[in-house]
This record gives structure tokens, sequence and C-alpha cells, in this order.
């Protein structure tokens, strides 16, 4: 599942993003019912991404992209997503469609990154897991009836059940790397302003970090 194997097949037109991007929906089918992840999935937008990165990989242009391209990601629902439902996991943004993409998904989506979906989190990405509100909470991936952590908790559920292969999470107090731990993968809190934080639903103007969850160190820095 790490980036690099999968980058490697795709330029070597032994593994297409297509093909890749079918199957991960088919395990989200599987699996998601079981660990409430994804708050939406996003099937044919992916697949049409999907099939634009192959052309781009089959022209010979995988260069002109960038270094994930035709890897399928998850964001938490707290970045904004043009057209696409970004609710914070909240009724009080139930029906908040934005205009305009988050800073951090308009530059993976330029570095050929596929959107499979947004993950569930806690309210507005901050208190625990609550079951009243309009979705469920995520469960562990490792074992449903144990605590994921959050609140970047769809994103470590998702990974951690190999139904994406990276994820944009958050982390104001905690909220990458507990669900890392708890998942067992793989997160980084960045330098406080190096990600640009514009398009995602504030927790604490002071505190937040925007910042990627994946399977590996390596993963994490492309």
């Amino acid at each position: 599942l790490e980036f690099r194997r999968v980058l490697f097949r795709s330029r070597a037109r032994t593994l297409s993003p297509v093909e890749l991007t079918r199957a991960l929906l088919k395990r989200i089918e599987r699996f998601d019912p079981l660990l409430n992840a994804f708050l939406q999935v996003t099937s044919d937008l992916a697949l049409e991404q999907a099939r634009e990165a192959e052309r781009d990989v089959m022209a010979g242009r995988a260069h002109e992209r960038g270094p994930l391209l035709g890897i399928p990601m998850g964001l938490k629902d707290i970045y904004e997503t043009a057209g696409i439902r970004t609710t914070g996991h909240s009724r009080a943004f139930a029906s908040h469609v934005p205009t305009a993409d988050a800073t951090a998904w308009t530059r993976l989506r330029a570095s050929g990154a596929i959107l499979l979906g947004k993950l569930a989190t806690h309210e507005l990405a901050h208190g625990g897991p609550c079951f009243d509100l309009p979705w469920p909470p995520a469960r562990n991936p490792w074992h449903p009836e144990y605590f994921v952590g959050g609140s970047s908790s769809g994103s470590a559920a998702a990974l951690g059940a190999g139904m994406v292969l990276g994820a944009l999470g958050s982390d104001t107090g905690g909220s990458i790397r507990g669900p890392c731990s708890l998942a067992g993968l793989t997160g980084i809190k960045p330098t406080f302003g190096l990600v640009g934080r514009g398009g995602v639903i504030p927790n604490s103007f002071s505190l937040d970090h925007c910042g990627p969850m994946a399977h590996s160190a390596e993963d994490c820095a492309l």
C-alpha cells in the first residue's frame, strides 16, 4: 500500500490508477459499513480523476504532474472541497457545499492525487466521539469495538483498513498523532505555518496544524 510501490507499478504500466481506484472502492463498500470512516464516498469523481491519471501515465506525462499521480486519498471532512459537501461531522454544516477547494487539497490535486471521499471526525474536530450526530463515529480498523482516537478518526480508520492510501488530518491537541498511534499508522504534525490552512474549518487559530497521515514516513514526506 505504500506510495513508492504503487507509483513504480503505475509508471511501469503494470498497475492502472483506474484498477487501483476500483479495487479501493470495492474495499470501501465491503468494510466501511463496519468502520464508519466515510461521511461521503466520491466514486464517480474518483474514477474520473483516475482515468485522467491513467491518460497522463500512458502519454508519458507523469513527470509533469507530481509525486502523487494516481494515488487515491481521503480528506478529513473539515477540508473544503468545491461542489462537494463539507460538514465537519456536524449538523451545523450538514448542507454546506463550498465553492472552492482548501489550499492543501488544491496542491495535492495538482500533484495528481485522487479523491475517494470525505472522512469522519469528531464534531468540528473537537471533543470526542458522539452517537447523536447525523453520522456515527468511526471505529478502530483493528477492532471495531475499540476507540480509534480523534479527531482525525475517519482518516485513521480508512487508512488502517486499506480503504485509502493516504489521508489528510489536522492536529490541534493530538488529532493526527493519537489516531495514528491507535491505528498503527504514521502521521506528521508539521511545523506551525508550514502547511496552508486556507479552506479548513478552524478549531483554534493559534494551535491548528494541517498534516498528512499514511503508512510510512516516506509517504508522509511525499
